[in-house]
């Protein structure tokens, strides 16, 4: 007789998340939030005027960054966030923009779309480290 052991492996964000839907949904629902509120004005700019692309674009890399598929790496490559980012001014203003949008979109999603009040807090911390990172200019 054998014992068994039960499967304790704790699902990734990106399971939680509910998949690639759960993921999407995140990303559209930021999106619609920069595109609509006057808050974001400043972040909204520095985007093309279609936002297509950078939906794709940004559903497909925090597919991987959560735990999901590599999306992003099978088209593009290594992410280089900074680097690609360089050519557009990202301030203090833009940076705190860019997370409010964010946490309002997961805080909007809420519970139902597996964004806990512990998960939004661990990803707005990890969310925080790389929009600081990003910083290429003072203001």
């Amino acid at each position: 007789m054998t014992d068994s052991v039960p499967d304790t492996k704790t699902p990734t964000p990106f399971e939680q998340l509910g998949g690639i839907g759960g993921v999407r949904a995140l990303v559209d629902r930021f999106y619609d939030l920069m595109d609509l509120e006057p808050e974001f004005a400043a972040l909204r700019a520095l985007h093309p005027s279609t936002l297509d692309g950078s939906r794709d674009k940004f559903a497909w890399f925090l597919t991987g960054w959560l735990g999901g598929p590599d999306l992003y790496i099978e088209r593009f490559g290594h992410p280089r966030l900074r680097a690609r980012h360089l050519p557009y001014p990202i301030g203090i203003d833009v940076r705190d923009q860019w997370l409010t949008c964010m946490g309002l979109a997961m805080a909007e999603i809420g519970e139902a779309g597996g964004f806990t009040a512990d998960m939004q807090r661990r990803l707005l911390a990890s969310f925080a480290n790389t929009a600081d990172h990003m910083r290429n200019t003072a203001g």
